[in-house]
């Protein structure tokens, strides 16, 4: 399996931009499809992005849709995470999460491996 190492994360003000990365070291990169997902504190964790494995397809979650944008590059074995226009409700910490396979993971349940996780805080 690969491991992956999120980056990226920390304090930004409303309306304010971050750069989330998932590096992934180990197996083959380009078979996982991959996603990000993200807990605020006392929530469950909830699905925010996932991309294909040639970044063909793209999914988000309503609550992100035109303000977050996932990509990957599969040379570097990296996917991530631009977060535009934040809110103090994005205010969580971010994993970033592999699926093998064709499909696209859009839930925590269909995650093979997860990163450890980073931070962002949002004030307003």
């Amino acid at each position: 399996q690969v491991q992956l190492a999120e980056s990226g994360g920390g304090l930004a003000r409303t309306g304010g931009s971050l750069r989330l990365s998932c590096a992934a070291s180990g197996r083959t990169f380009s078979d996982y499809t991959m996603g990000w997902f993200r807990q605020a504190p006392g929530k469950e964790r909830e699905f925010v992005s996932g991309i294909s494995r040639n970044g063909g397809r793209t999914y988000y979650a309503d609550s992100v849709k035109g303000r977050f944008t996932i990509s990957r590059d599969n040379a570097k074995n990296t996917v991530y995470l631009q977060m535009n226009s934040l809110k103090p409700e994005d205010t969580a910490v971010y994993y970033c999460a592999a699926r093998q396979g064709l499909r696209v993971i859009t839930s925590a349940s269909e995650a093979d491996v997860w990163g450890q996780g980073t931070q962002v805080t949002v004030s307003s």
